[in-house]
């Protein structure tokens, strides 16, 4: 039995955009670890958000690394301006990239931190083979697209199947869990293996921002890995 301490990295798709400025400095202020920017593209999930130039405003202003998810088809083709806009983590889709083990090594040429990320209907034996290449691996526990969904709770058996995967191939990487996270699933997602939690409207739709990050950040994970 051991505890692990783990990153939380509020979802900035959830926040205000008529007071982004000011809520950017909030997390800033916060015990948040990272800043979360899902990319949406309209055409690989049926939403559009923001792309590099939004990334870019954002991470002038941020004072924690950027975590940006690209929800978008060929992905491949916008990694260095991502990169060159500060993404120090890029997670692309496993469903979006034919030749992902290119795309993952794509991705750390740049510098930055590669992750892959999973939608609800993609098993974890999809990365079987490149698991030990990558430094993220993102559990969607909705379907991606739209903010404030309901947590799909066959998430938690998939992050256990991935966390025995990724002990069994001896991999650094990190569980991340996207979407419908909160205070009432943040313990048993961490004790089934999850080492960062995105939270979106947990955070942002919360009377006290920085009280919910700090509950969200004080659980302690007991696991038997």
């Amino acid at each position: 039995m051991s505890t692990k301490k783990h990153l939380i990295a509020p979802s900035v798709l959830a926040a205000d955009f008529a007071r982004l400025s000011e809520q950017i400095e909030m997390v800033n202020g916060s015990e948040a670890d990272w800043f979360h920017l899902d990319v949406m593209d309209g055409r690989f999930v049926p939403n559009i958000t923001f792309g590099m130039f939004i990334v870019e405003a954002i991470g002038r202003l941020a004072k924690k690394p950027l975590d940006v998810h690209l929800m978008i088809l060929e992905p491949e083709k916008y990694i260095e301006q991502f990169r060159k806009a500060g993404a120090e983590v890029i997670t692309v889709h496993a469903e979006a990239c034919p030749h992902l083990h290119r795309t993952i090594h794509q991705i750390k040429e740049t510098g930055a931190k590669a992750g892959v990320a999973l939608n609800p209907h993609t098993p974890v034996s999809v990365l079987e083979d490149i698991i030990e290449d990558i430094d993220l691996v993102c559990i969607m526990s909705v379907n991606p697209g739209f903010g404030g969904q309901k947590f799909i709770y066959q998430s938690l058996p998939k992050t256990r199947k991935l966390k025995e995967l990724i002990i069994a191939s001896n991999s650094a990487a990190l569980i991340e869990i996207d979407g419908g996270v909160g205070l009432h699933n943040a313990e048993s997602l961490l004790q089934a293996g999850a080492d960062v939690l995105v939270a979106g409207n947990s955070v942002f739709g919360a009377k006290d921002p920085l009280a919910a990050i700090h509950a969200l950040k004080a659980f302690e994970a007991r696991f038997d890995f």
